[in-house]
C-alpha cells in the first residue's frame, strides 16, 4: 500500500512538475520539464537522502564517538526489528530530529546537538523511536522525495519571472500562466507536503510511543522541541524550507506551529493524543518499556541525559568540538 501511494505521489508530483514547465514554456517547456522530472525522480530515489544530509551539515557519528546517543538508536531498532540506521548528529542548538533513506535497510536518523543538550535521556529515546517508526511505516522516501521535488518545483516558480515573458515559448497562457507559476505552483507543492506530512505525523507519534513503551516521554519531547524551535533559529533549515516537513517539529521560525499552512499538525493536538494513549495503556497490562543504555555498573551514562533539576552546579568550561574524537575528551553523545 505504502508503494502504492508513493507511486501515485510521484506521478502528482510530476504532473505538476510539467504543468509548470508549460505555463512557463508551452509544450516545449512541458516536454523539458517531463525530462528534468523524470531525472529527479530517478536521482532522489538514491540520492534525496545524502542531499537532506548534506543540506542540513549532518555528520555520520558512531559507538566510539557518541556512544550514548548510538546506544540509545541501536537498542530502540533493536526493540522495533528493524536493522540499525545511520546515525548523524548536527551541530545546531535548536532541538529537533529527523529520519530520511528509501527503506529500512538504507535509512539514517538525525539529531541536532540542541536535542541532545536540552532533552532528557526518555525523551531523546523518545524522539528517536518516533523517527524509527518513520523508518518503518517507510514514509522516509515519500517524505525525502517530496522535498526533493517541492524544492525543485519552487525553484522552477522562480525561474518564470525570468523566462515566462518571452513570446517565442509558445506559451498560450502568457503574463496569466507566469503569474500561475510563479504563485500558484510552489504553494501547491507545499500543499501537497503538508498532506503527507501532518497524516504521517500521528502515526508515527503513536508507533514511536509504542516502540519507546511511553507515551508521556514524547509528550513531553514535543512540548520541549516547540518551544525550542520557535526561540532558536535554524539556519540551515531556513536556507531549504522544502525540507522543513522532514523534522519532527517544524525547524521555520516565525511561524506558528499549529498555524493553518503549517507542514505539522498542532503540537497541542499531537500532545494530547499521546497523553490519551498514556491513560489507554495505562488500564492495559503493562507494556514493554525501551532498554535504556547503561554503563557496565548499572548506572545511568553521564551526559545531557539528567535533568537540571538533579545536576549539581558545575563551572562553566569551553565548548568541546562536537566531532572531536579525541579519546580523553568528554563522553557525551555528541563528544
Amino acid at each position: 500500500m505504502n508503494t502504492l501511494r508513493t507511486a501515485m505521489l510521484l506521478a502528482a508530483m510530476t504532473a505538476l512538475f510539467m504543468g509548470v514547465g508549460y505555463l512557463i514554456g508551452g509544450s516545449g517547456g512541458m516536454v523539458i520539464a517531463l525530462l528534468i522530472a523524470a531525472a529527479m525522480n530517478l536521482f532522489s530515489y538514491w540520492n534525496a537522502d545524502k542531499m537532506v544530509l548534506s543540506m542540513n551539515r549532518a555528520v555520520e557519528v558512531d559507538e566510539r564517538n557518541a556512544p550514548e546517543y548510538y546506544a540509545i538508536v541501536q537498542s530502540l531498532a533493536r526493540q522495533a526489528g528493524l536493522p540499525m540506521p545511520k546515525t548523524y548528529l548536527i551541530d545546531n542548538p535548536q532541538p529537533n530530529a529527523f529520519a530520511t533513506g528509501r527503506n529500512p535497510q538504507n535509512a539514517a536518523v538525525a539529531a541536532t546537538t540542541g536535542l541532545l543538550q536540552q532533552l532528557s535521556h526518555e525523551e531523546v529515546a523518545a524522539v528517536m523511536a518516533h523517527e524509527l517508526a518513520h523508518v518503518q511505516h517507510r514514509d522516509t522516501l515519500t517524505m525525502t522525495i517530496v522535498a526533493t521535488l517541492a524544492g525543485a518545483i519552487s525553484m522552477l516558480g522562480n525561474f518564470a519571472f525570468f523566462f515566462g515573458g518571452n513570446r517565442d515559448n509558445n506559451n498560450s497562457f502568457g503574463i496569466i500562466g507566469v503569474l500561475v507559476a510563479m504563485i500558484v505552483a510552489p504553494f501547491a507543492a507545499m500543499i501537497v507536503q503538508m498532506a503527507v506530512s501532518r497524516t504521517r505525523e500521528y502515526e508515527a507519534d503513536r508507533r514511536g510511543a509504542e516502540i519507546c513503551g511511553q507515551p508521556l516521554w514524547l509528550a513531553s519531547a514535543l512540548d520541549k522541541i516547540a518551544r525550542g524551535a520557535e526561540r532558536i533559529r535554524n539556519p540551515d533549515a531556513e536556507r531549504n524550507p522544502a525540507t522543513a516537513h522532514l523534522f519532527i517539529i517544524n525547524p521555520l521560525s516565525g511561524e506558528r506551529m499549529d498555524s493553518l499552512f503549517s507542514t505539522h499538525p498542532s503540537t497541542d493536538n499531537r500532545i494530547a493524543a499521546l497523553q490519551a494513549m498514556a491513560r489507554d495503556m495505562a488500564s492495559a497490562p503493562e507494556q514493554p518499556r525501551a532498554p535504556m543504555p547503561r554503563q557496565a555498573d548499572g548506572q545511568r551514562p553521564s551526559g545531557p541525559w539528567e535533568k537540571a533539576a538533579e545536576q549539581p552546579a558545575q563551572p562553566a568550561r569551553p565548548k568541546s568540538n562536537p566531532w572531536g574524537r579525541n579519546p580523553s575528551g568528554p563522553k557525551g553523545p555528541w563528544s
